[in-house]
């Protein structure tokens, strides 16, 4: 990702609609299916860009931050003292049976071998460890929004289950997020591909600051979707949420 989009990015993490819901979903996730985990569960978040994530994270668990970037872990270090570590998501730098909690959040389309990522997960994580990941879904939703953020795929939810199985974890949570806003979404994203001149330039992302009203009214209408996921999977979205756990050794 371009520097200054990153930059952009973390100007935003705390308060735009997109990053807001999608934490709120990934830490009421956390609370539904964490069993077994202990009160302070050692989470890891894959992939931690700014940082906004921990922050959210720690209140529920020791919260560590990895990300291939160092300026993504310089920008992280401005949120708060948090553990950090430089690394990637192929080659995880943790020790096996180590961890309670992995997140990936948007993580996994930039990764070349994400079955790789995958695998990775299930060997850090403790027997009965918990990953909770999410990715853009559709390709037909592609646009310069994803070449801005170096994506290399969009996924399907059934892509997404079989990466789960075929890399050791078992799937507990499957579902479409971002469902109310797919029709608008879907319509701006065809109006890109459609308007964009080929010579642009360097793609940029979709994301832009609303006013006050909108964004408070996007976050709280995505808080309703949240409690309706929390019940149900949903058919359709913009993105895919996917919550799997580590079934440790399996008796043959």
């Amino acid at each position: 990702m371009h520097p200054s989009e990153l930059r952009k990015l973390f100007s935003l993490e705390d308060t735009y609609w997109w990053y807001v819901a999608r934490r709120d979903l990934v830490g009421e996730l956390l609370v539904q299916y964490r069993g077994w985990l202990p009160a302070r569960p050692l989470i890891l978040d894959i992939g931690c860009g700014g940082g906004a994530g921990l922050a959210v994270f720690s209140r529920l668990g020791k919260a560590v931050g990895l990300d291939r970037s160092e300026e993504a872990l310089w920008l992280s270090r401005s949120r708060g003292d948090f553990p950090l570590i430089c690394g990637t998501a192929e080659r995880l730098p943790v020790a096996n049976d180590s961890l309670d909690v992995v997140t990936a959040l948007d993580v996994l389309e930039h990764v070349a071998d994400d079955a790789a990522a995958v695998r990775e997960m299930a060997r850090a994580l403790k027997p009965g460890g918990l990953a909770i990941i999410t990715v853009p879904a559709y390709q037909s939703l592609w646009s310069e929004h994803d070449d801005a953020l170096d994506h290399l795929r969009r996924y399907r939810a059934g892509q997404v289950r079989r990466l789960m199985l075929r890399g050791g974890m078992r799937v507990l949570k499957l579902s479409y997020c971002i469902t109310l806003l797919l029709p608008p979404i879907f319509l701006f994203r065809l109006a890109q591909k459609l308007l964009r001149p080929a010579n642009r330039g360097r793609p940029k992302t979709a994301i832009r600051p609303l006013s006050p009203l909108p964004n408070r009214l996007l976050i709280g209408l995505l808080r309703l979707e949240t409690a309706w996921l929390l019940r149900m999977s949903l058919p359709c979205g913009v993105s895919v949420v996917c919550v799997a756990e580590n079934p440790g050794p399996q008796d043959s």
